[in-house]
């Protein structure tokens, strides 16, 4: 399926899930800081955190586990436990990024990173990545009112870059991404990573594909078709 009648001018890039594959790194820490707190994280619940802000993650977790929780000092461990993964041992990147991201700097469209992560550590997750220099704009979960499934996030990328919502593509790899994406009125191109859709998300998602390898090709065929 080609976009038709449709000028995109700009790629909005979700991050974990997407582009570097740290959703299963995530998930362990908080299982290994849960267990040592006397909680276990079954799977399902970690599943429905994936695209939400901190704030999210941490009404979902309270919810679930009870207002007795303790939450603060349970992400504070989570926290330590990560980022020393993410640092001493790196994060991996998504197949298919690095060529799609190249194939990017050949075209006029635009791009911005908008996701749920706070702006702070998305900069450093990019840094550490080698891929800072490959995006001009970021935009965190800290720097707006509502985190996904709301369309705030992708509205304020759309602003700063000064590109109409209709003429964006959102790539995602979330259920909560692709809501916020056409709740934004932009065209939502999911790759789905720990979770696939529901039948829900699947109709509202433009086009559901394996890898960005695949993200690449369909950009390809749009553009070649204009």
């Amino acid at each position: 399926m080609i976009i038709k009648q449709k000028e995109i001018k700009a790629i909005i890039f979700d991050m974990d899930g997407l582009m570097l594959d740290t959703e299963r790194i995530s998930q362990a820490s908080w299982t290994r800081t849960m267990a040592e707190w006397g909680y276990e994280l079954p799977h399902e619940v970690y599943l429905q955190t994936i695209g939400t802000t901190e704030a999210g993650t941490i009404d979902i977790y309270k919810r679930v586990f009870g207002d007795d929780y303790p939450i603060k000092e349970i992400r504070t461990q989570q926290r330590v436990y990560y980022h020393d993964h993410l640092t001493n041992k790196g994060i991996p990147v998504k197949t298919g990024l690095i060529a799609l991201l190249d194939w990017l700097d050949e075209t006029p469209l635009k791009r911005i990173v908008a996701s749920s992560t706070e702006r702070g550590w998305v900069r450093e997750k990019l840094r550490i990545t080698h891929l800072d220099h490959r995006f001009e704009q970021v935009v965190g979960g800290n720097e707006i009112p509502m985190g996904k499934p709301a369309p705030d996030i992708f509205l304020e990328a759309a602003r700063r870059i000064n590109v109409p919502t209709e003429q964006c593509i959102v790539l995602e790899d979330s259920e909560a991404g692709v809501l916020a994406g056409h709740a934004a009125g932009m065209l939502p191109l999911m790759v789905p990573d720990m979770k696939q859709p529901s039948p829900e998300v699947t109709k509202l998602a433009y086009q559901i594909f394996v890898s960005l390898d695949e993200v690449r090709e369909f950009l390809i065929r749009h553009q070649s078709s204009r």
